[in-house]
């Protein structure tokens, strides 16, 4: 049996609950060390997720010398990830962040650059894609069941409360949120539709702030993106939207269309239909009616988190790329970019690379 695989959490906020239940959830896992200003909130944290109880530090370049640590999970606020992660980089480990990656498209390629010189695994946490509902959808996808792509739409239409922004401290900022509800809700319907349609290659876009005061980024965003394949797509995000509703994930194509809301799959039609079509419709007629996260951050299960970090684990031990790197993670912070982009300067923007 190999040594238990060690993370050292960097950050001890909400975030760093889930990754410290799905790690205990992973067998030949553990949390070695734990990263926080605030020692106490070290701790509260191993109270609530039941962890065992390990070194606690103020500094990752502390925390990286504890034997076992073979890698850092970030989960700082999202404007500093890059720090972290370079320290990680500089003792060897390898990394794993908390989407995004970071918040803009230079401070993500930093991050990748370094781990690619010290020739450690990096990870960017998108959970959405290990949900069974995403993976049919992207199977779907890879199998050409929908015939030549024509649409691909997503929606994240949430709410957050004028409290969760005052009381965040770094919540709404543009130096450490990076953007709204694109930067930090909707970035994992941005991922899942760069996943499931392929690269972008010309977005534009409208952001407002509509229904918070006193912060610095939009809560009510929409977009319209062309992709390299020829197909159109629509992004909508919000956290203006009261009461919140399930994120969706549309993909459409002249032989078929499905959507998945949350984690269920709520249309499926393709022509011709085959037995595989209708076990997926009989497998997902329950709906769990998931809110994951609409209205309240902390209504979100880890089990993408599990999955994620279980994948990370078996990748770094048989030395093969993770299912989602770095430049995977650099993907949707880009095409977020340029939706910033073309609200500021009121032009379409063409994407590159």
């Amino acid at each position: 049996m190999p040594d238990p695989f060690g993370f050292a959490l960097v950050g001890c906020g909400m975030i760093a609950r889930f990754h410290a239940r799905a790690v205990l959830e992973i067998p030949g896992a553990r949390v070695a060390a734990l990263v926080s200003r605030t020692p106490a909130n070290a701790r509260k944290l191993l109270e609530e997720t039941g962890a065992p109880a390990g070194p606690v530090f103020t500094s990752v370049e502390e925390a990286v010398k504890v034997p076992g640590v073979d890698a850092v999970i970030v989960t700082t606020p999202s404007g500093a990830h890059l720090e972290p992660a370079l320290a990680a980089v500089a003792a060897g480990k390898h990394v794993v962040v908390e989407k995004p990656l970071e918040i803009t498209g230079p401070r993500c390629q930093q991050v990748i650059d370094a781990c690619d010189r010290a020739g450690v695994k990096l990870c960017t946490i998108f959970p959405s894609r290990f949900g069974d509902a995403n993976r049919a959808l992207k199977a779907a996808v890879d199998a050409g069941r929908f015939g030549r792509l024509t649409l691909g739409e997503t929606a994240c239409k949430w709410w957050r409360s004028q409290a969760y922004y005052d009381d965040g401290g770094w919540k709404g900022t543009q130096a450490l949120d990076g953007g709204g509800a694109l930067m930090n809700q909707a970035i994992h319907n941005v991922d899942l539709l760069l996943w499931l349609m392929g690269p972008a290659t010309h977005v534009t876009g409208f952001t407002a702030t509509l229904a918070h005061e006193r912060i610095e980024v939009e809560d009510t965003a929409v977009a319209v993106v062309r992709f390299a394949n020829g197909a159109l797509g629509t992004i909508r995000a919000t956290t203006s939207v009261h009461p919140g509703y399930p994120k969706t994930i549309a993909v459409h194509g002249n032989r078929g269309s499905a959507e998945v809301e949350q984690d269920d799959i709520i249309r499926w039609d393709f022509t011709p239909e085959t037995d595989a079509d209708r076990a997926v419709k009989e497998r997902f007629a329950a709906k769990t009616a998931a809110s994951g996260g609409a209205a309240d951050p902390k209504a979100i299960s880890h089990e993408g988190h599990r999955r994620q970090l279980a994948d990370f684990v078996d990748a770094v031990r048989n030395d093969r790329p993770p299912a989602v790197d770095g430049r995977e993670g650099k993907r949707a912070v880009d095409l977020i970019c340029a939706i910033y982009e073309s609200m500021r300067t009121g032009r379409v923007v063409e994407l590159r690379g």
